[in-house]
């Protein structure tokens, strides 16, 4: 481990020659912070063995669905927001209609209401995470 932290106090041109002479053409990066990180990580995994065979597995698996309804077409869902209702009908084809515009997704329709970016099923109740 004595290898990694000797890392720390080395500039981004000394870094660099480390990883030349271990593993080749270093990456092109500008930032010493991660290429120290990279370089650390690389060391520390020949020594103790890096990621397990299931961690791998795990890490390339498409993230989990998340839980909570799904709005069927024809629903109609209702979110307040500074003291106003606003209502979107879900439609057939996936789209969402607001006050006569459709949109692509309930995450277009929250930042048309409020202004900022918002997953748009948590910003309508939609997600169990509701933290609104």
């Amino acid at each position: 481990m004595g290898e990694v932290t000797d890392l720390e106090r080395l500039g981004l041109e000394d870094l660099r020659s480390v990883w030349r002479a271990r593993y080749g053409v270093p990456p092109a990066l500008r930032s010493p912070e991660l290429l120290r990180l990279m370089l650390g990580w690389r060391i520390q995994s020949e020594e103790k063995g890096g990621l397990d065979r299931d961690l791998k597995l795990a890490l390339r698996r498409p993230p989990a669905k998340r839980s909570g309804p799904e709005p069927v077409p024809g629903a109609r869902l209702v979110r307040e927001w500074q003291g106003r209702p606003h209502e979107v009908v879900v439609m057939g084809d996936g789209g969402f209609l607001y006050r006569g515009d459709r949109f692509g997704s309930l995450s277009e329709v929250a930042r048309k209401i409020t202004g900022v970016r918002w997953n748009g099923p948590r910003f309508f109740g939609l997600r169990k995470d509701v933290a609104a």
